[in-house]
């Protein structure tokens, strides 16, 4: 990840702020200057800083094993991992790495983005062994896709490229068709996530280029894209980071994860889930971080009171990205229409939390939400990270697959009854 970051855009300009611990001299901040051309085409490396405070100082995100898990170390893994009385997991695939979205083509094969790499992988089931093969490299953070109409749709930063009857063109998916390209190219906070709805429009989430700031009009917000046309139109607002969402059976209402803000203390602000109920709600960034704490310098008068709040708060810093409603037959009958939600872990803050799957027990108004750890085990200690989960699906079976772009694998989570 470390190196990934060195190529993405980064922060605005804070030069005081708040933070736990009392206020901050103006020479223990980082400063940015957003307004000129350079900002945009060449910012520092350190962009995700912005308002990097003492307490928290010295904090970056860590990197994983550059050729991911070995076969060895992934039995190790899917030994710790710990789930409910009849539950089971497996290595369903290696070897995929810096794994992130899946998405399932119509005759069984199994893709999944990457972060970082520019790569797009096709895992094919031979007789029960898995092959992975990369089907495309090159691309600006693929790290969204879906499969529609016998299509696959990458999304990389700022194009939406379609590649037409993917699974008889594994080994040769041609250029691919950009169909929508109204995106910024900043990579920070740029790399995006698929969800689609009934009509065959796609949920796309735009983050904005630094920790916190005002961000530009074009940007912390959700949009709905159609696919076949380009048209496109303004969903929500006030969304800071969001890498994963669903559409839920039940009511066809958007709901998805979002990562809040850094530097303000290991245990502020929680990460959040959402629920869209109507077109154009506002989700309170930058002014109102877990529904009930106003920024310390962004608020500017606004009360949290005037902003959508969330219908769970997850927690400080454990990165919730990708999630699904479970829909199968596979698991016992009280999870059908529960969310699972892989949680990366974090990177700010002195010691980790998430790199797990929670599931979320709700009714489809958002209403009373029940959250249970599901799958657990990925890191130990204050630090230390055996695999860091960032997205699922539902197999056809009914299972589950959990992407873990850390050790470069796809799990296979599956119930039976004793």
């Amino acid at each position: 990840m470390a190196s990934s970051l060195t190529r993405i855009v980064q922060t605005l300009a804070f030069v005081s702020l708040v933070a736990a611990g009392g206020p901050l001299r103006a020479d223990e901040l980082k400063h940015y200057d957003s307004g000129t051309k350079e900002f945009w085409t060449h910012p520092p490396d350190d962009w995700y800083l912005g308002d990097e405070n003492a307490q928290q100082k010295g904090l970056v995100p860590p990197s994983g094993p550059p050729t991911g898990a070995s076969e060895a170390e992934l039995a190790n893994i899917v030994k710790k991992i710990k789930l409910p009385e009849g539950f089971k997991i497996e290595v369903y695939a290696s070897g995929v790495l810096a794994a992130r979205q899946m998405a399932w083509g119509d005759k069984g094969t199994l893709f999944a983005g990457s972060f970082g790499l520019g790569n797009v992988y096709a895992i094919k089931d031979n007789n029960g062994k898995k092959e992975v093969k990369t089907i495309l490299k090159g691309l600006n953070m693929p790290t969204g896709l879906a499969v529609k109409d016998g299509a696959l749709y990458v999304i990389a930063v700022d194009k939406l490229i379609r590649y037409d009857d993917i699974e008889a063109k594994l080994d040769n998916p041609g250029e691919g068709k950009v169909v929508y390209d109204d995106m910024p190219s900043y990579a920070a906070h740029g790399w995006k996530y698929i969800a689609v709805d009934k009509d065959g429009w796609f949920f796309l989430p735009f983050g904005p280029p630094f920790n916190v700031g005002i961000p530009p009009t074009s940007v912390a917000q959700i949009r709905r894209v159609d696919p076949k046309t380009g048209n496109a139109e303004v969903y929500a607002l006030g969304v800071r980071n969001s890498v994963g969402g669903d559409v839920d059976p039940r009511s066809g209402n958007y709901w998805f994860t979002e990562n809040a803000r850094d530097w303000l203390s290991d245990e502020l602000p929680s990460d959040k889930l959402n629920m869209i109920s109507k077109m154009g709600e506002h989700f309170g960034y930058p002014y109102c971080h877990q529904g009930d704490t106003p920024d310390p310098k962004f608020a500017m008068g606004h009360k949290c009171s005037e902003f959508t709040p969330p219908v769970l708060n997850l927690g400080a810093h454990i990165a919730p990205l990708g999630m699904k409603f479970y829909t199968g037959d596979q698991f016992p009958a009280e999870y059908k229409n529960n969310i699972l939600i892989a949680e990366h872990g974090s990177w700010n803050r002195h010691k980790y939390q998430g790199a797990r799957i929670v599931r979320v027990i709700v009714g489809p108004d958002g209403k009373n939400p029940k959250e249970e750890v599901f799958a657990s085990g990925w890191l130990e200690g204050d630090q230390g990270y055996l695999g860091r989960p960032n997205d699922v699906i539902l197999a056809k079976d009914g299972s589950i697959l959990v992407a873990d772009d850390w050790a470069g694998a796809i799990y296979r989570i599956s119930y039976s009854k004793k």
